[in-house]
């Protein structure tokens, strides 16, 4: 028979080695109408850390107050996740981390989880003027990548961006100096990302809950009319896989984000992936066919006339020297099913296997 506990008056089964804060989550999306534990440290991809306190319940038996993320579920446990008295020292708790934030209210393009603080203050409606006091973190002055943007001023210190540089990419580019209100995310040495183990995978941006963290190729949007729409697409960078979110406004592609349920990512993107698509609406890019004339120059063409040209092309050069003197190569920065096409035209239609792909990992 299957261990249970009760939480909140409900009994529920889980496996052995899971947290309460996992089996109340699992609870929470059964029940949609039930509220969700707040967290400010957590990121499934990551160890517990337990440092926010956001997660608290009250357990029978226990005297004080445990944190759900970091408490082992064990048969016939009582829970109960959202009293008056939890609820109220959730409100606390924000409070006090609000006090040391500079602005609370960022802008979505800054990343993936740039508004779980916002979100949850305006949840608890915590005053975020009630404890007064200087602010913990210091901006970096002189970062000049044109990556990522370093606004500690807006920092937590719940080291969400330390920990997922170090457990997802095993970089540990980034780390904590000092300690009590003095503690920073900084670098090896205080210096700037360029200098140290960086690869820019933006993996920090999009876990940073309050965008201290954020992208700075996204941030040029901030101005820009519009709502910001997300579609799902799939990296072509290379053949991992990688599930994306590409951000629009106005028609206009402004960000890259991971998927974080992305099946071959899971919330992971390398450099190019994260930041290199401004060839999408780059002004030199070719928007009608070209086609070399007898004066040796290129002209503007339609695509019927382009699309004739290219195969009366192909069909001289595979009927003089036969099928295998055509080599296809693909590009890196076309879809997915542009590449199969490619493929298709390569080994079909010329029946030859000489194909290949510019970026293929």
């Amino acid at each position: 028979m299957a261990d249970k506990i009760s939480i909140n008056g409900h009994l529920v089964e889980f496996t052995d080695g899971e947290t309460v804060y996992e089996i109340a989550q699992r609870c929470q999306s059964e029940r949609p109408e039930s509220e969700a534990i707040p967290t400010l440290c957590y990121d499934p991809r990551l160890k517990a850390f337990g440092s926010c306190r956001l997660c608290v319940v009250e357990v029978d038996g226990s005297p004080n107050l445990v944190a759900s993320c970091t408490t082992k579920a064990v048969p016939e446990m009582a829970v109960r996740t959202h009293t008056d008295h939890i609820e109220r020292y959730r409100k606390t708790l924000l409070e006090m981390v609000a006090s040391e934030s500079s602005t609370i209210k960022v802008d979505p393009l800054r990343g993936y989880a740039s508004q779980e603080f916002s979100t949850l203050v305006d949840r608890y409606q915590a005053d975020t003027h009630r404890f007064g006091g200087h602010y913990s973190g210091t901006t970096h002055p002189t970062d000049d990548n044109p990556f990522i943007q370093r606004d500690y001023g807006l920092c937590i210190s719940c080291y969400r961006c330390v920990r997922v540089c170090a457990e997802q990419e095993g970089d540990y580019a980034i780390n904590i100096m000092n300690r009590g209100f003095e503690s920073q995310i900084t670098t090896e040495f205080n210096t700037i990302l360029k200098d140290s183990a960086c690869t820019f995978c933006g993996q920090c941006v999009q876990t940073c809950p309050t965008g201290a963290l954020a992208d700075k190729k996204a941030m040029r949007a901030t101005g820009r009319p519009g709502e910001m729409e997300t579609t799902r697409s799939v990296c072509p960078y290379c053949g991992v896989g990688c599930a994306v979110d590409l951000v629009a406004k106005s028609d206009k592609l402004v960000a890259i984000q991971p998927a974080m349920d992305g099946p071959a990512n899971q919330g992971a993107l390398c450099i190019k992936g994260q930041f290199a698509f401004d060839f999408v609406h780059h002004p030199d890019r070719l928007r009608t066919p070209l086609i070399r004339g007898a004066d040796g120059e290129l002209h503007e063409t339609n695509w019927e006339d382009a699309l004739d040209h290219v195969a009366n092309g192909f069909k001289q050069v595979a009927e003089t020297y036969g099928r295998h003197s055509v080599y296809g190569i693909a590009s890196g920065r076309t879809p997915s099913e542009a590449s199969y096409l490619m493929q298709k035209l390569i080994r079909a239609g010329f029946g030859t296997n000489y194909i290949d792909n510019c970026s293929r990992a």
